[in-house]
């Protein structure tokens, strides 16, 4: 199969383009540095042709209310737009897990648009949600500094992998589509000041996580059930322990 990748240079694409050519599909990697641009339409029309998959792992780069609202509308209608088109037979999305259960959240919000126009747009699809990365626990310490102390929420997370989640997003674009979403996330729960709290231990920074059920995530009043599934969802094998034996700390 033609495969493109929108987004197809980032953590999560590149993986997900190195998969598929393993498995002898034809993947285009797309993004701005080749020439395809979702927001201005540029090179859309081109890539798209013959194309039987596109997945859309591409992520804003401003993470503002307004701006990142508007780069997944406008994105997501282009694209969309631009496959149906072409003709394309399925389209995959990566989004995340409890999106629409955290409307303080601007980023969650767009993320919820954008689902919708998947939704709406008439070209057959599967939307992946995932929990949050082990790669983004350092930034979640970092949304909760408050001088040398760090205060997050206790609130539950299930997190995971990006190697597996790429692996999850390879499985759903070589798959039929199932015109509807699913969830995926790591194999354990853990808070997400314990979370943070591990990783510190594992770079031996010394810095103090003081669990603080009033801390936001990243502005968002968060319960332990907003950020993990609720229901069934497609578990992962690595584990936190594993992920940080096998990574480089800072």
């Amino acid at each position: 199969m033609k495969i493109v990748i929108i987004g197809g240079t980032g953590l999560i694409g590149s993986n997900v383009a190195q998969r598929l050519r393993a498995d002898g599909h034809d993947v285009l990697a797309a993004s701005p540095s080749s020439g395809v641009n979702t927001i201005t339409g540029e090179g859309l029309d081109d890539a798209l042709k013959g194309a039987d998959v596109v997945v859309d792992v591409a992520n804003s780069p401003n993470f503002a209310d307004d701006a990142v609202m508007e780069f997944f509308t406008t994105a997501g209608r282009n694209l969309l737009a631009a496959e149906k088109k072409a003709g394309v037979g399925h389209h995959v999305a990566l989004s995340i897990v409890g999106c629409d259960r955290i409307p303080d959240s601007g980023y969650m919000r767009a993320k919820v648009a954008q689902e919708e126009l998947i939704k709406a747009a008439g070209v057959p699809y599967t939307i992946v949600r995932a929990t949050q990365f082990f790669e983004f626990t350092s930034a979640i310490g970092h949304g909760g500094s408050r001088g040398e102390a760090i205060h997050l929420p206790p609130a539950m997370m299930q997190p995971i992998a990006a190697d597996d989640v790429s692996a999850f997003v390879t499985e759903a674009a070589e798959a039929a589509p199932v015109n509807g979403h699913y969830d995926i996330a790591g194999p354990e729960k853990i808070g997400q000041d314990d979370l943070v709290r591990r990783l510190l231990a594992a770079e031996g920074d010394a810095r103090q996580v003081v669990t603080d059920p009033e801390a936001t995530y990243f502005g968002a009043s968060v319960t332990d059930d907003s950020l993990v599934p609720l229901g069934e969802a497609h578990l992962a094998k690595t584990d936190f322990a594993e992920w940080l034996s096998t990574h480089k700390t800072a």
